[in-house]
C-alpha cells in the first residue's frame, strides 16, 4: 500500500510540472530510505559525476555548437556543398540531408538545425523543383539525422550512462564515434536516393558546376571545412582524447567565428554562453540523478530480474530486438532524447547484453530510433519546430514527413538484424 500511494505521489508531481530531476530524485531518496541507506550516497553520485574527465566534453561541444549556429557558417557550407553536389540529379537534397547531419552533430539539438538551416534549404529546394511537401518533409526530418555522427552530445551520454553500469564490456565514446559512422551513412544514402527519385524527369533544376564558384566557396569556408578531420582526427590518431577534442573543438570555433571572421561580437558570447549552457545543465542534473537512480537498481538486482521476467516469455534474441525498438519508438514518443537515455539505458543495457547484443551496437539502435521518434506525434519535437518555423498546421507536417518516417524504419530493421554494421569499424 506505501508503495502505491508514493507511486501515486511520482505521478502527482510529473503531472503537476515537477522537473524530470526533482522526480526522479524523489524517487531515489524514497528507495535508498526504504533499505536504510544514508542519502549521501546521492550527493556522493553528483560528485562522482562531477570527477569523470569526459564529462568535460559535453558543454564544450555544446558551446562550440551554438557558436557555428550563431555564425554565417551554415551559409558557408550550404554553398560549398551546393557546388559540389548540387549539379547532380538529387544532389540539393542530398546536401540538406549531409549538411543538417553535420550541423545536429555538433549542436546536439535538432531543433536548432531547422531553425538556422531551415529558412536557406526549403526555399532552395522548392526552387529546384521539388514538391512543397516533400521541401517540408526533407528539412524536419534532416534536423534529426545527424545523432548518430560525432561528436553528438547523445552518443557520448550513452557512452557515459554505460560506463557506470560494469556490464563486463567496455563501452568507450571513441567505439561509439565509430560505430555510428556507417549506420549515419546508410540512413543518409537511403534518404538521398529517396531525392533522387522525387527529383527524376526533365523537369528537374540542377545546377552547373562551376569552378569560379567552386573556388570562391572553398576560400569563403576555408576555416570550417577543417573542423571535422581535427577533430576526429585528433581522437583516431591518439593525439587527443574526447574531452581534449572538445576543448580543442571550442577554442577553435571562437577563433575562427569571433576574431576571424568577426561574426559573433564579444557582447553577443555571454548570450550564446547562457543559452548552451542551460541546455547542459539541464542534462547534467538529470544525468547525475539517473546515476544515483542506477546505483540503486543494481543493489537492488531490477535488471536481472527484469531480465529473467522477459527471458520467461522473449526466448531468442531477434524478438526481443524487434519488440525492443517497438518500446523505443513509443518511448521517443513521449520524452525527449536525453531523458530517455539517462532513464532507460540503466534499464535496457543489461537486458540486451544478456540477450548477447553488444552495448555499442545497442547505442545505435536506441539513437536510430530517437531520430524516428522525433518525427512522431504526441510529442515529435521536429513537428512543432517546423510547424511555427514553416507556419505550417501540424497535420500538414506529419504528412510530409511520413515517407520519411518510413524509410527511417526500414533503416532501423537494417540497422537492428545486420550488428556487423554498427560493429564493422571497431577494432577486436
Amino acid at each position: 500500500m506505501t508503495m502505491f500511494l508514493i507511486g501515486i505521489a511520482l505521478v502527482a508531481m510529473v503531472l503537476l510540472g515537477a522537473p524530470l530531476f526533482a522526480v526522479i530524485a524523489a524517487s531515489v531518496m524514497i528507495n535508498f530510505a526504504r533499505e536504510g541507506v544514508d542519502l549521501t550516497v546521492v550527493i556522493i553520485e553528483v560528485y562522482r559525476l562531477a570527477e569523470m574527465p569526459v564529462l568535460l566534453a559535453i558543454p564544450l561541444f555544446t558551446f562550440a555548437g551554438y557558436l557555428l549556429a550563431e555564425s554565417n557558417a551554415p551559409k558557408r557550407l550550404v554553398r560549398i556543398s551546393n557546388v559540389f553536389v548540387g549539379w547532380m540529379p538529387g544532389g540539393l537534397a542530398a546536401v540538406a540531408l549531409v549538411i543538417c547531419a553535420m550541423f545536429t552533430a555538433f549542436t546536439g539539438a535538432s531543433g536548432v538545425t531547422i531553425v538556422a538551416l531551415g529558412g536557406m534549404l526549403y526555399p532552395a529546394l522548392k526552387q529546384a523543383g521539388y514538391s512543397e511537401r516533400y521541401s517540408l518533409g526533407l528539412v524536419t526530418t534532416s534536423g534529426s539525422i545527424g545523432l548518430l555522427f560525432a561528436p553528438s552530445l547523445p552518443l557520448i551520454l550513452y557512452g557515459v550512462v554505460a560506463q557506470q553500469l560494469n556490464i563486463g564490456v567496455p563501452v568507450s565514446i571513441s567505439d561509439l564515434f565509430l560505430a555510428g559512422i556507417l549506420p549515419g551513412l546508410l540512413i543518409v544514402v537511403m534518404l538521398s536516393i529517396y531525392g533522387l527519385w522525387q527529383n527524376r524527369g526533365p523537369q528537374a533544376a540542377h545546377q552547373p558546376f562551376s569552378w569560379h564558384e567552386a573556388l570562391a566557396a572553398l576560400r569563403e569556408a576555408a576555416w570550417e571545412l577543417p573542423l571535422p578531420f581535427i577533430v576526429l582526427g585528433g581522437i583516431y590518431s591518439g593525439y587527443f582524447a574526447v574531452s581534449e577534442a572538445a576543448a580543442v573543438t571550442a577554442i577553435y570555433v571562437f577563433i575562427v567565428e569571433v576574431l576571424v571572421h568577426r561574426e559573433i561580437t564579444f557582447t553577443k558570447l555571454p548570450k550564446i554562453m547562457r543559452e548552451s549552457m542551460v541546455l547542459v545543465g539541464a542534462i547534467l542534473i538529470v544525468l547525475s540523478m539517473s546515476l544515483a537512480s542506477t546505483n540503486y537498481l543494481l543493489d537492488a538486482e531490477i535488471p536481472s530480474k527484469l531480465f529473467s521476467f522477459i527471458r520467461t516469455h522473449v526466448d531468442n534474441a531477434y524478438t526481443f530486438l524487434l519488440l525492443l525498438n517497438l518500446f523505443l519508438l513509443v518511448l521517443g514518443m513521449m520524452l525527449d532524447i536525453f531523458s530517455a537515455l539517462v532513464i532507460m539505458v540503466p534499464l535496457i543495457l543489461p537486458i540486451a547484453v544478456g540477450y548477447g547484443i553488444h552495448p555499442v551496437h545497442l547505442g545505435i539502435i536506441f539513437l536510430a530510433n530517437m531520430e524516428i521518434a522525433y518525427l512522431m506525434p504526441p510529442m515529435g519535437m521536429n513537428l512543432f519546430i517546423a510547424m511555427y518555423r514553416f507556419d505550417r498546421p501540424m497535420l500538414e507536417i506529419f504528412r510530409a514527413v511520413l515517407p520519411f518516417v518510413a524509410i527511417l524504419l526500414a533503416a532501423v530493421l537494417i540497422i537492428t538484424y545486420w550488428p556487423s554494421l554498427s560493429l564493422a569499424l571497431i577494432k577486436g
